[in-house]
C-alpha cells in the first residue's frame, strides 16, 4: 500500500488520458497550454507518429490529485520549434551520437512564452522535472529541451542542470494608453509618420477592416483563413503544419480566445490575420492575403492588434517570432529563453561553449535593438 502522500510519475501517449479540468487548473488562462488546444492538435493529426511529433505528456499525481504536468513530445526532427538546433544535431550525428529522438517540452509550432513545468508548487515542479530527466537517461535519449518557459520556471531548470540559451522576440507593451492616439503620440516623429502613412495607404485602397471574435467567426471565415494560411506557406515554398480541421476545432472549443482581423473589398474577403488572446496578452499567430496591397500586412497584423489591446486593456501584444521591422511599429525587443540538457558529455561541453559565445553576441544585439527603440525619450521612462 502506497503512503497517502506518495508521488506517482506517469507518461501519456495522448492527453485524452489526463483529466481536462485538472490539467487546466495547472495550465492557467493562456490558450496554448489548455487541454482542448493540445488535444485538438492530436485528434486533427497535426502531431502524432507520422509527423515526427509523438505526444508523451508527463504528469505527477499525489494522493489522487494532479500536482504537476508538462506538454512533452518525442521528436524525430527539429522542425516547428523556432529554436534552432540543427547544427547541434549535425555535429552529434557526425560524431556517431544519435541526436533523434529527442525529448521536447514545448507547445508545437508556437513560439509563445508560457508555462512549461505546470505545478501546484516549486517542489512538485522539481520532482516532475527530475523524473523526466531520469526517464530520458534510462531510455538513452540525446537530451531534453524546454522552449520559452516562464521566468519563474527558469530557476528550476537551472538547478536541474539545463543550459540556458537566449533569444529575442518583439512585443508591444501597454504603458497605460487610454486610446490609440495616445500610443501614437509616444512614438518619435519618424516612426509616427511611418505608421500614419501605412494606415492611410490601406484606407485609400478602399478596404473595409472587420474584427471578429468568438461566435462571430463563422465556418466560412475559418475556411477563408485556411485558404490564406496555406497560400502564404506555399508562397514561401513550405508546407503548413496545421490543417483546417484544427482551426475549426479551435473556433469551436476556444473561440472566446480567437480574434480574426479581416480585410474586405466590397463584400469579398481578401486578407486575414489570426490572433489569440487571454486576459493579459494578445498573441499574433498567422496571416495571409490573396493579393498584394501595400501596408495591408502591417495594418492587419500590428496596427489593428495594438488598437484591440488598448481597447481591451491587455498588457502585452506578442508579435510572433523574429521581425526587426516590428520595431518601427511600436514593438520592443525582449529576451526569451530555452533550456537544454544533453546526455552526451562531450556534446554538452561543446554546446556550453557555443552558448557562452552566442550569449555575448545576443547581449550586444539586444543593446543595438534598444538603441533603435521607436519611442520619444520622454516616454521611455514612464514605467
Amino acid at each position: 500500500m502506497k503512503p497517502p502522500n506518495a508521488m506517482q510519475l506517469s507518461f501519456h501517449p495522448t492527453l485524452a488520458e489526463v483529466d481536462a479540468i485538472a490539467w487546466n487548473a495547472l495550465a492557467g488562462e493562456q490558450p496554448f497550454v489548455q487541454h482542448a488546444f493540445l488535444l485538438a492538435m492530436e485528434e486533427c493529426g497535426c502531431v502524432g507518429d507520422s509527423t515526427g511529433w509523438q505526444p508523451f505528456y508527463a504528469t505527477l499525481v499525489r494522493g489522487g490529485e494532479l500536482v504537476a504536468a508538462i506538454p512533452l513530445y518525442l521528436k524525430q526532427h527539429s522542425w516547428g520549434e523556432y529554436v534552432f538546433d540543427w547544427a547541434w544535431a549535425d555535429a552529434s550525428e557526425r560524431a556517431g551520437w544519435p541526436y533523434y529522438p529527442k525529448l521536447l517540452n514545448a507547445i508545437p509550432f508556437t513560439p509563445v512564452p508560457g508555462r512549461r513545468l505546470m505545478a501546484v508548487d516549486v517542489s512538485a515542479q522539481q520532482i516532475l522535472l527530475a523524473g523526466v530527466l531520469d526517464w530520458a537517461r534510462q531510455q538513452s535519449l540525446s537530451g531534453l529541451h524546454c522552449l520559452f518557459p516562464t521566468e519563474q520556471e527558469r530557476s528550476t531548470l537551472e538547478q536541474a542542470g539545463l543550459m540556458q540559451r537566449t533569444g529575442v522576440q518583439f512585443h508591444w507593451v501597454n504603458r497605460g494608453y487610454k486610446e490609440y492616439a495616445e500610443f501614437l503620440a509616444s512614438l518619435n516623429h519618424d516612426k509616427r509618420k511611418k505608421v500614419k502613412q501605412e494606415r492611410k495607404r490601406v484606407a485609400q485602397a478602399g478596404l473595409r477592416i472587420v474584427r471578429k471574435q468568438g461566435d462571430q467567426i463563422l465556418a466560412a471565415d475559418w475556411a477563408f483563413f485556411y485558404r490564406c494560411y496555406t497560400h502564404t506557406y506555399r508562397a514561401h515554398r513550405s508546407s503548413p503544419y496545421l490543417n483546417l480541421d484544427f482551426f475549426q476545432r479551435l473556433g469551436e472549443l476556444l473561440g472566446r480566445h480567437c480574434l480574426l482581423v479581416m480585410a474586405f473589398r466590397d463584400e469579398a474577403p481578401i486578407a486575414v490575420a489570426l490572433n489569440l488572446f487571454d486576459t493579459e496578452r494578445l498573441y499574433g499567430r498567422y496571416w495571409g492575403a490573396l493579393e498584394y496591397i501595400p501596408s495591408l500586412h502591417f495594418e492587419l497584423c500590428y496596427h489593428q492588434g495594438i488598437e484591440f489591446a488598448i481597447e481591451r486593456g491587455l498588457q502585452i501584444f506578442e508579435g510572433g517570432a523574429q521581425g526587426e521591422h516590428k520595431l518601427a511599429r511600436g514593438f520592443e525587443a525582449v529576451e526569451t529563453s530555452s533550456w537544454h540538457w544533453l546526455a552526451q558529455p562531450q556534446l554538452a561541453q561543446a554546446v556550453a561553449r557555443f552558448l557562452q559565445q552566442e550569449g555575448r553576441s545576443m547581449a550586444c544585439y539586444m543593446n543595438e535593438l534598444d538603441e533603435r527603440a521607436p519611442f520619444r525619450q520622454t516616454w521611455l521612462y514612464r514605467v
